[in-house]
This record gives structure tokens, C-alpha cells and sequence, in this order.
């Protein structure tokens, strides 16, 4: 029994798999020397590809990082022979890279900045202006999310992520110190004004404080009237309370893979959930198969990825 322990160890090792959740020093320490590496050879600096690579893979603990290598979300194209593997993002099984190891995604990552017209003009700025690459990214449409560049420049800015730009290898007195973030991305903090900036289910998120409205929410994120009611489900005439989650972005369609159930406690409605998820109100009455504005009973399953089946 011993020697198939060790031998599952010694093949999980070689396959690149991640047997334990890294934190976001953890993973800076373990790939930091392949981001100074590929800028070396491209000229893309190593903080930005860092900083990316957090955000994509979850520092290295998204299902696409750790079952496919894939450590920048890069899905198939037209022109990829390679392996792949099938993964729901914003459509279901959708085809996306799959790599023999994680220098290989990270060399791929460069490819696809170093080839692509769009973000060619990006190579006209110093490898160490990280702050130009972050928004010259954003402008070049490589993320939808408009809070993008400036999470990138949160990340590099926080680790010093920017001198791995001069080539310094470096060491986090965090770890070291107990000061450790918090491992999870949905708990990275963006201090965006006067309310700090959330994710839950890649969904960018504040919460409301006393004497908040969402007329002054509006204005402080710069929305559209209609916006933040809509993206929360909220009618005219019902303001935020202190505590309430506001998404400062679309809902989703499903949960995030960690969560494909919910059961139903006291008080609990299905708006409420919807926005403990960040699904859209709409599309989990039609999961669960049932008519909007219908309410669950305690103990209720709620189905949060899938279509709840006829028989349950």
C-alpha cells in the first residue's frame, strides 16, 4: 500500500497537479522564475503575466489550472491542434487548451499577446511601466471586466509583482510574518473609492452602508441609472440596506462550480439567494422550475447550476 501511495504522489507531481490550495504567495514563489523567464524572451513584463495568471487561474486553483495546465483561461480557437479540454464558462463545454505542464501555458499566454494585432502596440512601452501594459490590456479588449486593469495594478502593487520587472526574485515577508491574504479571489479587496470592490462567481460586488442609495452608488461607480437595479433585481422605490450585497456587474447564469446546491434555511427567498450566488433571479426560478415570484420552504433544494430534475 505504501508503494502505490508514493507512486500516486510521484505521478501527481509530474503531471503539474496541485494536491493542496495555494495561496497567492504560494504560487508567486512556485511560477515566478517562468513569468521572468518569458519576459526575458518577449519583452511582456513579468509582473503583468504574474498578476494575470493570478486572476485567470485562481492562483492556481481554477479546475482549468489544475486538470488542464491552463493557467490563463485561453480557450481553443480555430487554430489550435493541441489537447483540450471541456469546460463551462460563459456557454456550457466550451473547448479550451490543455498543457502538458504550466511553462507551456505561460509560453502560450506570451504567443497570444506577442501575435495578436490588437496587442501589438503594447510593445512599444517599457516592461517596467506595468501600469501602462495593465490599461493598454484593458483598452486592447482583452477582459470585459471594466474593473480589470485596475485589479491587475491592485495585485502587482500588493505583492511587488513590479520587481520581477527588474529581474528580483522575491521574497514574501507575508507568508513569513502570518500575514498571509486570504487565498481565495473572491475575497480580494479593491480599494475603489469609498467602498471596497469584492468578487463572488467572477462577479465584482460592494456592500452598502448606512445612508447609501442607489442614486449614490450610481455616481461613486460611475453606472448607468438603470444598471444596479437591474443587475440586482431590485425594483423602483426600495433603496439598499447596510450589510446587502449590490453587484456592481450582470449576475451569472449559474453558480460557480463550488456551489451546485442550496438548501433553504429560515427567511431565506429567492432573491436572497440569487445574490449569495450572484445568479441571475431569472434564470434560477427556471433552473428549479419554478414561476417567478414563487417563494422555497425550509429545507427546500435549490438547484443553482443545473436544471433541477422533473422527479425532484
Amino acid at each position: 500500500m505504501l508503494r502505490i501511495i508514493i507512486s500516486f504522489s510521484l505521478w501527481s507531481i509530474l503531471l503539474g497537479v496541485n494536491a493542496q490550495h495555494l495561496s497567492h504567495e504560494d504560487y508567486i514563489e512556485k511560477y515566478s522564475d517562468i513569468a521572468i523567464s518569458e519576459m526575458e524572451r518577449t519583452g511582456i513584463p513579468a509582473s503583468i503575466t504574474m498578476a494575470q495568471a493570478i486572476l485567470e487561474s485562481n492562483s492556481g486553483n481554477s479546475r482549468l489550472a489544475r486538470k488542464a495546465n491552463n493557467h490563463f483561461g485561453i480557450k481553443c480557437h480555430g487554430n489550435w491542434a493541441g489537447p483540450t479540454i471541456k469546460h463551462t464558462d460563459d456557454s456550457h463545454n466550451e473547448c479550451f487548451r490543455k498543457y502538458r505542464n504550466a511553462a507551456e501555458s505561460f509560453k502560450d499566454h506570451s504567443a497570444f499577446l506577442v501575435d495578436g494585432e490588437r496587442y501589438r502596440f503594447l510593445f512599444d512601452y517599457k516592461a517596467t511601466d506595468y501600469k501602462r501594459w495593465a490599461r493598454g490590456l484593458k483598452t486592447a479588449g482583452y477582459a470585459t471586466n471594466p474593473g480589470y486593469a485596475r485589479k491587475l495594478i491592485e495585485l502587482i502593487e500588493r505583492y511587488n509583482l513590479h520587481k520581477l520587472d527588474e529581474g528580483v526574485k522575491l521574497q514574501l515577508a507575508d507568508k513569513k510574518d502570518g500575514n498571509a491574504s486570504d487565498t481565495n479571489n473572491d475575497s480580494f479587496v479593491l480599494s475603489t473609492g469609498k467602498h471596497p470592490v469584492k468578487e463572488q462567481n467572477r462577479v465584482e460586488y460592494t456592500v452598502a452602508r448606512a445612508g447609501d442609495t442607489f442614486a449614490s452608488l450610481t455616481e461613486e461607480f460611475e453606472k448607468m441609472r438603470w444598471e444596479l437595479r437591474k443587475y440586482n433585481d431590485v425594483p423602483e422605490g426600495i433603496e439598499p440596506e447596510p450589510g446587502q450585497i449590490i453587484y456592481l456587474q450582470p449576475k451569472r447564469n449559474r453558480a460557480s462550480t463550488d456551489n451546485k446546491q442550496h438548501i433553504v434555511e429560515a427567511g431565506e427567498t429567492m432573491w436572497y439567494i440569487s445574490q449569495k450566488y450572484a445568479v441571475k433571479l431569472r434564470k434560477l426560478y427556471k433552473k428549479n422550475r419554478m414561476e417567478p415570484g414563487a417563494e422555497p420552504e425550509v429545507g427546500d433544494t435549490i438547484w443553482l447550476r443545473r436544471k433541477k430534475p422533473r422527479n425532484r
